[in-house]
C-alpha cells in the first residue's frame, strides 16, 4: 500500500491561479494603489480611434507609459496632448489583461511649464500659417461705420463695460453680446460656438447680423488665456464672413486668434476705438468741408462774375448793334407812303382794262352769237332723237324676238320662288322687330307712369296749380292767387283762395297755416 502513495514534494499544498484569477489579482492590487496619480512625461505616440477613444503614451529618457482617455473622458480635456507636447497627466493606473500590460487611464490633462506651452503654441502657430489662415491677403476691411456691432466676451467683467462706455463716448452703436467663459476648458468651445452663430444670422432676420465682431478679454497668465490659442478658435476667426477684431489680454499678450483675425486691438477700450469713429470729431470734420465748400463756391461765383464782366467790356454797345436795323427801318417806312399809291395806280390801270370787254354793245353780240348756236343745235337734235328713237325699237324688237326663242320660264319660277321666301322671311323679321318694339314700347310706357306723378295721386297726393296752370309748391304762391286748381286722381277740382278750411287743431297757434280743403 506504501507503494501506492507518491511521495511528498516541498511547496505541493499551494494554492493554483488560472491566469484570470491572476490578472484580476493584479488589477486590483494597481488600482487600489494608484487610483489617483499624476504623472510628468513627453507625449509620444497619439492615436485618435473612430471611436472617439484617445490612445497615446507618455515617456521619459527610460520608460514608456501607455495612456488611455475614453470618448466622454476627452471631450472634457482641457489641453490635447500632441506629439512632443510635456504634460501633467491626472487618472489611475490599471491594466489591460488582454495583453498583459498596464495603462494609465487619464482624466485631465495639463502642459508641464509655460516652456512648453510656448513650444506648442510656436508649433500650432508655424502650422496654421502653412496653411493661410495668417495671410494679409485674406483679411478683411474693418467698415467705418458698422450700425451693429457684435460682442463675444464675459457678460460679468469689466471688458464689456468698457467697450460698451467707449462706444456711447465715441460713437453709439446697438451692441449684441454673445455671452461666453473666457477661461478654462469652456473658453474655446463657447468662443468657437458664438463665432460660428454670429456668421450664422441672417440679414432681415430677428435679430440684425452684426456688421463686426469683436473678441475681448483681459489680461493674464498664459494658462488664462489658453482658450484663444486653441485651433478652433484660430479657424472660426479666420473663417468669419463678418470682419473681426481681436482684443485678447493686454498690448504683450499674444494669442493665435490676433493673427487669424482682421484686426488686433491692444486692449479691449482700444477694440471700440477703433470699430467706431469719434462722431464729434466726425460733425467738426462736416462742418469744416461744409465751410470750405461755401468759400469754394463763393471764390468760384467771384471769379466768374469777374470774368463775365470782363467778357462783357469787350462787347458792342446794343444800340450800335440795332442802329443798322432802326435806320433800314426808317428808309422802308419812308418809301411805304408811295408804294401803296403806286400800287393801287397799279391796281386801277388794270381793273379799267378788264372791264373794257364788258362794254353792252360787245356782250349783246356775244349774247345773239350763243343764241343762234343753241337754235342751230335745237334744230339738229329733233332728226338725231328721232333717229335714235327709231334704232331703240329696232334693238328691242330683235331682243323680244330673241327672248321669245330662249326657254327662260324654270329660271324664273326658281327666281319667283325664291322671292316669295325672301317674302315671307321678311314679313317674319317685321312681325319680330314689331313685337320687339311694341313691348320695349309698353315698357317704356309703365316706366313713364311708375315715374310720372299721375301715380303719385293714386296714393293720395295732389298736385295746386294756378289758374294759368303753374304748379304752386308753397302756402306762399298759394295765396297769391284768387283761384287754385287741385288736381287729384279721379279729376280737378277748381275752388277760390277764400274757400280755407280751418285750421287742424295739431298745429299750434303761432305757425298755423290754413288747409286748402
Amino acid at each position: 500500500m506504501s507503494d501506492l502513495i507518491d511521495d511528498p514534494r516541498e511547496g505541493a499544498n499551494e494554492p493554483e491561479f488560472t491566469v484570470s484569477e491572476i490578472s484580476t489579482a493584479v488589477k486590483r492590487t494597481i488600482e487600489g494603489t494608484f487610483d489617483h496619480v499624476r504623472i510628468r512625461g513627453e507625449v509620444g505616440r497619439v492615436v485618435h480611434a473612430r471611436s472617439g477613444h484617445l490612445y497615446f503614451d507618455i515617456k521619459d529618457d527610460r520608460s514608456v507609459l501607455g495612456c488611455t482617455a475614453w470618448k466622454g473622458q476627452v471631450a472634457r480635456l482641457s489641453v490635447m496632448p500632441e506629439e512632443g507636447m510635456e504634460i501633467i497627466a491626472t487618472g489611475r493606473l490599471t491594466t489591460f489583461p488582454n495583453q498583459s500590460k498596464y495603462q494609465m487611464n487619464v482624466q485631465d490633462v495639463a502642459v508641464a511649464g509655460e516652456g512648453a506651452l510656448m513650444a506648442m503654441l510656436e508649433k500650432r502657430k508655424k502650422k496654421l500659417a502653412a496653411e493661410g489662415l495668417f495671410d494679409p491677403a485674406r483679411k478683411q476691411q474693418i467698415p467705418f461705420l458698422p450700425e451693429v456691432i457684435g460682442v463675444i466676451t464675459s457678460p460679468t467683467g469689466a471688458v464689456i463695460r468698457d467697450i460698451l462706455h467707449r462706444l456711447r463716448d465715441r460713437f453709439p452703436r446697438k451692441v449684441l453680446i454673445w455671452p461666453v467663459a473666457v477661461q478654462g476648458e469652456r473658453c474655446a468651445p463657447e468662443v468657437t460656438r458664438a463665432i460660428d452663430g454670429f456668421n450664422a444670422f441672417t440679414a432681415g432676420g430677428a435679430l440684425p447680423r452684426p456688421d463686426l465682431i469683436i473678441v475681448a478679454r483681459g489680461g493674464g497668465s498664459i494658462e488664462d488665456l489658453w482658450g484663444f490659442n486653441e485651433e478652433s478658435v484660430a479657424r472660426a476667426a479666420a473663417a468669419s464672413g463678418i470682419p473681426l477684431i481681436s482684443a485678447v489680454g493686454h498690448e504683450t499678450d499674444t494669442t493665435l486668434i490676433d493673427f487669424a483675425s482682421d484686426l488686433r486691438a491692444p486692449t479691449p477700450t482700444a477694440a471700440a476705438e477703433l470699430a467706431v469713429p469719434v462722431r464729434a470729431e466726425l460733425l467738426a470734420r462736416l462742418e469744416e468741408i461744409e465751410s470750405r465748400r461755401i468759400s469754394a463756391m463763393r471764390t468760384a461765383l467771384n471769379y466768374r462774375g469777374e470774368k463775365l464782366r470782363d467778357l462783357s467790356r469787350a462787347l458792342p454797345r446794343v444800340d450800335a448793334l440795332t442802329a443798322g436795323a432802326q435806320q433800314r427801318l426808317d428808309l422802308a417806312a419812308a418809301r411805304l407812303p408811295g408804294a401803296l399809291t403806286a400800287r393801287v395806280d397799279r391796281g386801277r390801270a388794270a381793273l379799267s382794262e378788264a372791264s373794257g370787254a364788258l362794254r353792252p354793245s360787245l356782250l349783246a353780240r356775244t349774247i345773239n352769237s350763243a343764241r343762234e348756236r343753241s337754235e342751230d343745235r335745237g334744230k339738229r337734235l329733233a332728226p338725231a332723237l328721232e333717229r335714235s328713237s327709231a334704232a331703240a325699237q329696232g334693238d328691242l324688237a330683235r331682243i323680244t324676238k330673241r327672248f321669245d326663242t330662249l326657254s327662260l320660264a324654270p329660271q324664273i319660277d326658281r327666281r319667283n320662288d325664291a322671292l316669295a321666301q325672301l317674302m315671307r322671311r321678311f314679313k317674319q323679321a317685321t312681325e319680330v322687330a314689331h313685337s320687339q318694339r311694341a313691348r320695349k314700347l309698353d315698357a317704356l310706357d309703365r316706366l313713364r307712369l311708375t315715374l310720372g306723378y299721375k301715380a303719385t295721386l293714386e296714393r293720395g297726393f295732389a298736385v295746386v296749380r294756378s289758374a294759368k296752370g303753374e304748379v304752386l309748391t308753397s302756402t306762399k304762391l298759394a295765396k297769391a292767387h284768387a283761384v287754385l286748381d287741385i288736381e287729384f286722381a279721379d279729376g280737378t277740382l277748381s275752388i277760390g283762395a277764400k274757400k280755407t278750411a280751418r285750421p287742424s287743431a295739431s298745429v299750434s297757434k303761432k305757425g298755423t297755416q290754413g288747409s286748402l280743403f
